[in-house]
């Protein structure tokens, strides 16, 4: 059986963090799920990647035999990829821009403006990506560029400027009992059972979960896959949630209020491409982003 693209980022990743624990959380899984997959591409090679112990991992003969060849593979596949995605993106002048909350803010019908100045001929093309993709869609190649909140992985595939910088709100249910506040402190919140962001989006869940302000783990109620099935639960009485304050504004509904929270540091909207991308539609698209707020 031969191996996956997947399983030998895996096993890179393994490989470099030493450390199972590291490496699922550097990808974005489970540490069960990532045990799993390099076991079975250890049954598939016929031979031990890894010598594990309680306390520590190590790499045996034959993983580092396999490493610097995985590694080519997986900088061949990546740059396959940009390959296929600058070719679709010239070939019909769209710029792919994902997201995964409603962007808002009148930045696309700025930036749209911008480009057609700059760029004749080019148009936008928008994909909402769920929150279980923490690239947005860029680490598949589905879209060439994305808006999207930080933090987005940090393993040097990805890079990004900060559009604009916003305080943390709050979505409450209907008649809650902190829904007449003016401004909520954190400390009153902390208890409250949560909605969050699914375990595969990894820091970026722990961020609104506020789990740096926490001296113990958040409560969480159910998880939500995007923004709408977020307030359909927090309308249901499931949990909380927090949000951009830009964001209070666009997803407004009856059954949900949004109150300021006060004790939380900023949210951070950026505008996100792949490293090594400067084609002159994203690098525009970038530049653009960042004057039009």
């Amino acid at each position: 059986m031969d191996a996956h693209v997947r399983d030998l980022r895996y096993f890179a990743a393994v490989a470099e963090e030493l450390s199972f624990t590291r490496a699922a959380r550097r990808l974005h899984i489970s540490q069960p799920a990532l045990s799993k997959q390099i076991a079975q591409l250890e049954a598939a090679l016929r031979a031990r990647l890894f010598d594990r112990s309680r306390r520590a991992i190590a790499i045996t003969p034959a993983g580092a035999a396999l490493l610097p060849h995985a590694r080519a593979v997986l900088e061949e596949w990546d740059r396959g990829r940009r390959a296929v995605a600058a070719a679709v993106s010239t070939s019909d002048s769209a710029l792919r821009v994902g997201f995964q909350t409603s962007i808002g803010r009148g930045l696309i019908p700025a930036v749209t403006r911008r480009l057609a100045r700059e760029l004749p001929g080019w148009r936008l093309a928008f994909r909402q990506i769920p929150w279980t993709d923490p690239s947005a869609g860029l680490a598949a190649a589905e879209v060439d560029v994305a808006v999207a909140w930080l933090p987005v992985p940090a393993d040097g595939t990805l890079s990004w400027r900060v559009v604009t910088v916003e305080e943390r709100w709050v979505a409450l249910p209907l008649g809650h009992r902190l829904a007449r506040r003016r401004r909520v402190p954190f400390a009153e919140l902390a208890g409250e059972p949560f909605v969050a962001l699914p375990a595969s989006a990894g820091p970026l869940r722990e961020f609104w979960l506020a789990e740096e302000h926490r001296s113990a783990p958040a409560r969480v109620a159910v998880t939500a896959e995007t923004a709408d099935e977020t307030f359909e639960a927090v309308a249901s009485g499931h949990g909380v949630a927090l949000l951009a304050a830009g964001n209070a504004e666009i997803y407004q509904r009856d059954d949900v209020v949004f109150r300021p929270v006060s004790g939380l540091s900023p949210s951070r909207l950026a505008v996100v491409w792949r490293t090594g991308d400067d084609r002159e539609a994203v690098r525009l698209f970038a530049e653009a982003c960042c004057r039009c707020l």
